[in-house]
This record gives structure tokens, C-alpha cells and sequence, in this order.
């Protein structure tokens, strides 16, 4: 009867990308501390959870690769990333699936405990249920009051990508890999204002975000996860964002037909009106924002069209130069005989830059002092986000509908190296419509963050509290440029920006 109960686990899981092989995982068993978990919690998932065939030390690896035997084990996560984020009880996704009744919550399935009779007769009581949504709002703290991911504060290496679809930003621990906080962002919860861009200091003191459908730009506290500041730029569509190398300002586009370029002080986070350029068509759809070492000098990617304006307001200087020897044109959307520069990204010696090129498939790469096109290079379908690396010379491209890919996936890296423009290699994984990247210098990995925006993307292992196709990070080792596992680690809507806080 066992063995039935097991078989019928597996195909469950398998079915909805929880199955793995078998396999035990070295740790303490449960005792009567009831695995570090509170009394109260240890009970339910302990108890009702970590039992024979499902989520205990014998079999947890056909149970979505999930261990619930003790509190630290919870905290490593399962196949598809965290199962439980502290003070999130809304986008845990443990209580989806322990949850019947929809007027709680989201409703994931299988329902756990697991009943193979299919009647869900193992199901938590309501008050069971509650339990678990009270301790995880409170941090889901172990028995002695311990918060996850919460030591270190200073120093923690963190990776953050924006979950454009919810409002939110994930926050992941680097050493885990694993999502460890969701921070709310926007001003107005009655409507999604879209973080679009992320972007860490060089101290990695702060993050700050742009909302293309909101007003303005939010500073990140990286020690507490919180929101420190809000600025008001207006009614626009703020797009990328630029942190001098100092963290004196920010410098930020607005995407509009007459648009403009913003610079705020990260100090008291007010705007600078003297730095600030627009109006008389000055910039015409700006998107993509880098400088120089010195902050005085910016170089601006027009999405539509072949050019990159160079500005540096307190001289003041202005010019517009074209990426591909043609004469300078700015056009609109409709246009598609222009190399449409998305995002444009210095070196790491800022004496050159690159720029992705969305309607050519190429990379650009132009001289920053003399502005002479150094080279055009060739990659997949609708590049979008650079990443540069500083310990390898490699530039990370997004590739974001490239269909030369396994099937059942769309999109693919390339990396290059920034002094020969060679492609090292074109990165063919467990992608779907990659668009935002980051490089972990530290721990040697690269982040690709899969948006899965297409309602022909895989299904996700689960649905989330906010509504849409949830997407997933993916893994790799900067030195092989192979994953570092399997796992798909699962976000929420539309992840589209990460950036890492040390650099």
C-alpha cells in the first residue's frame, strides 16, 4: 500500500515538475523540538508534511525536491526555489498547496498532504491553515525566534530583479540561490506601475527602481529590504536607469516622444533641475543611460532609430551620433529599417560601449572618446540587457525571442568578449524569453532572469498571488558557463531587471 502511495506521489509530481530521483540529503531528523520549527508549526509540517513518501529524508526527492524535516531544511528550497518567504505570506508557495479553499488565497494543486484517493481527506483544518499564514507573515521564525536569510545584513550578498507584473522586487540570497524577501514597490496599490529597472550602487548600500507606469523612482535599503525613498518625476514612462559611479546621482530616461532625462541626488533624493534635459525634441525616445567614470558626460540609446545622444549638461554639450555610418535618424515604433538601440553598457575601463541592437540582431560596439564604430557584431533575435563581467572579459547579451533553441524554449545568451568581440559562446538553456541578467562576481554565477511573458511559455509549476504567467531565474557558472543545477527557480510576473548588490 506504500509502494501504491508513492508511485501515485511521483506521477502527481512529475506531472507538474516536482518529480526528480530518489535520493537522501544528510541532516538531523526530526526530535522532539519538532525540527527547530515552533510547536505549533512543527506539528503541521512535521507531522503531516515530512512523512513516509512525501517530504521526509527517504523521499523528498520525488516530492519537488522539497525537505520539510527541520526548519533549516525548509530554507533550502525544493526544485523550483524557495517554498516559503519570510514575512510573504501571500507569495509562499507552500500555502498555495496546502490551501482548499480559494477565499484564503491562491489554491495550487496537488493538494498537500497529499491523499492519493484524490478527496483530499489529509487536507489542513482552517485553523492549521492560519497557523502557517500567521507564522510566515511574522518571518516564519524557528523555535527560538531565528529569521531566515536575516543575519549579515551588511554584508550579505544579494541578487535583485523586478518583478515587473506585481510590483514587486525579489530579493535572492546569493549563497542559496533562493529567493529570501519580496519587497512592494510603487506608490498607488490600486494600480501595477511596472518596476522596470533595477539598479545597485557601487557600494551596494542601495537599489534604486524606475516604474515605467508610475511617476517617479524608489531608493532600496539593501541592509532592511525596505523602501527608503520615493522621488516624483512626473508623469512619464521611466524607463532605465543610471547610478553615477560614485552614488552622488541618478540618472533616469523617460521614453516618450519628447522625452527626457532626469538626474536626481541620491542624497536627499531631490531632483537636479539645472542637470535635467528635455523639451524641443531633444531626446526623442530615450532608453538605454551610461557614463563616464567622471558622471559629466552621458551616452543615451534612442530606441527608435540609429543613434545614441551624447550629453553632458554642465558644459553644455549635445550631440547625436549614428551607430551604423548613416545619417542620424530618430523614428517611432512602426519603424523597421533602423537599428533600434535598446540598451547601450560601458566596459568595465569605460573606453568603449556596447549597444544591443534590437531590429538588426547585432551588437554594437563604439568608441567612447572619438564616437568611431569599432564593430558589428551578429547575435540571436531581439537582444535586450548587457551584463559586463570584470574577473573574465566577457559581455552577457539577452536574446530574447531566438528561436534557434531546443523546443518548448525561446531565447538565448550570447557572451563576447569585450576586447577581441569574439562569441565565446551562444548559451542555449532552460530559458523563455530571457531578459534581464547580472553577474556575480563574487560567488562566480550569472543570473538570467526568464520573463515567460508569451502565453506559449511553459506553464509555471504553480500560479502566484498576482495575476499572469510567472517567470524564473536560471543559474550559471561564471567560469564554465554551464548551470550550476537544474532548478527553475520560480518568481512571480514578468521578472525583467536584476542587478547584484557587490560588485
Amino acid at each position: 500500500m506504500r509502494n501504491t502511495r508513492a508511485i501515485v506521489i511521483t506521477i502527481f509530481a512529475f506531472a507538474l515538475m516536482w518529480g526528480c530521483r530518489c535520493g537522501k540529503k544528510p541532516g538531523p531528523d526530526p526530535v522532539l523540538d519538532m525540527g527547530g520549527f515552533p510547536d505549533a508549526v512543527g506539528k503541521i509540517i512535521v507531522g503531516k508534511c515530512a512523512t513516509a513518501g512525501c517530504h521526509n529524508a527517504a523521499s523528498y526527492m520525488n516530492s519537488a525536491g522539497l525537505l520539510l524535516d527541520t526548519w533549516q531544511h525548509l530554507f533550502d528550497g525544493g526544485n523550483s526555489g524557495s517554498s516559503v518567504i519570510p514575512y510573504s505570506a501571500e507569495f509562499s508557495p507552500l500555502l498555495y498547496f496546502v490551501n482548499t479553499d480559494p477565499a484564503r488565497g491562491t489554491v495550487a494543486t496537488p493538494t498537500m498532504p497529499f491523499d492519493p484517493s484524490g478527496v483530499n481527506a489529509n487536507k489542513l483544518s482552517e485553523e492549521e491553515y492560519n497557523t502557517l499564514k500567521e507564522w510566515i507573515t511574522n518571518g516564519a521564525p524557528d523555535r527560538n525566534g531565528n529569521i531566515a536569510f536575516a543575519a549579515d545584513a551588511d554584508t550579505r550578498q544579494k541578487v535583485y530583479v523586478t518583478q515587473q507584473g506585481c510590483d514587486l522586487v525579489a530579493v535572492i540570497d546569493a549563497a542559496s540561490g533562493l529567493v529570501m524577501r519580496y519587497i512592494k514597490v510603487g506608490t498607488n496599490a490600486g494600480t501595477t506601475e511596472s518596476p522596470h529597472c533595477l539598479r545597485t550602487s557601487a557600494d551596494g548600500r542601495y537599489a534604486y527602481v524606475s516604474f515605467i507606469g508610475g511617476t517617479g523612482i524608489q531608493k532600496i535599503d539593501t541592509r532592511t529590504d525596505q523602501v527608503a525613498n520615493t522621488t516624483t518625476l512626473g508623469v512619464g514612462s521611466w524607463n532605465i536607469l543610471y547610478v553615477a559611479p560614485h552614488d552622488t546621482m541618478v540618472a533616469t530616461t523617460d521614453c516618450s516622444t519628447n522625452g527626457r532625462i532626469v538626474y536626481t541626488r541620491t542624497g536627499s533624493m531631490t531632483i537636479a533641475p539645472e542637470l535635467t534635459g528635455s523639451g524641443s525634441g531633444l531626446f526623442v525616445f530615450p532608453h538605454g543611460i551610461t557614463s563616464n567614470e567622471a558622471f559629466d558626460t552621458c551616452y543615451i540609446s534612442a530606441q527608435y532609430g540609429n543613434t545614441v545622444y551624447k550629453w553632458a549638461p554642465t558644459v553644455p554639450y549635445y550631440k547625436a551620433i549614428s551607430i551604423d555610418g548613416s545619417p542620424t535618424v530618430v523614428t517611432t515604433p512602426s519603424d523597421l529599417s533602423s537599428p533600434n538601440p535598446h540598451e547601450i553598457m560601458m566596459i568595465p575601463d569605460r573606453s568603449r560601449y556596447f549597444l544591443t541592437c534590437e531590429r538588426t540582431n547585432e551588437v554594437r560596439v563604439l568608441d567612447a572618446r572619438t564616437d568611431a564604430i569599432l564593430a558589428a557584431i551578429p547575435v540571436g533575435t531581439r537582444p535586450q540587457e548587457i551584463a559586463m563581467a570584470r574577473t573574465r572579459p566577457y559581455a552577457f547579451i539577452t536574446c530574447m525571442e531566438d528561436e534557434n533553441v531546443p523546443s518548448g524554449r525561446r531565447g538565448s545568451v550570447y557572451v563576447i568578449d569585450y576586447n577581441t568581440y569574439e562569441v565565446v559562446k551562444v548559451i542555449k538553456g532552460d530559458f523563455y524569453q530571457p531578459h534581464g541578467i547580472t553577474v556575480d562576481e563574487y560567488s562566480g554565477r550569472v543570473y538570467i532572469v526568464s520573463t515567460n511573458a508569451s502565453d506559449s511559455g511553459p506553464a509555471p509549476h504553480h500560479a502566484t498571488a498576482c495575476f499572469g504567467r510567472p517567470g524564473w531565474y536560471s543559474i550559471y557558472s561564471l567560469n564554465t558557463l554551464e548551470p550550476v543545477n537544474t532548478k527553475r527557480y520560480q518568481v512571480t510576473v514578468m521578472p525583467y531587471s536584476a542587478d547584484v548588490r557587490f560588485k
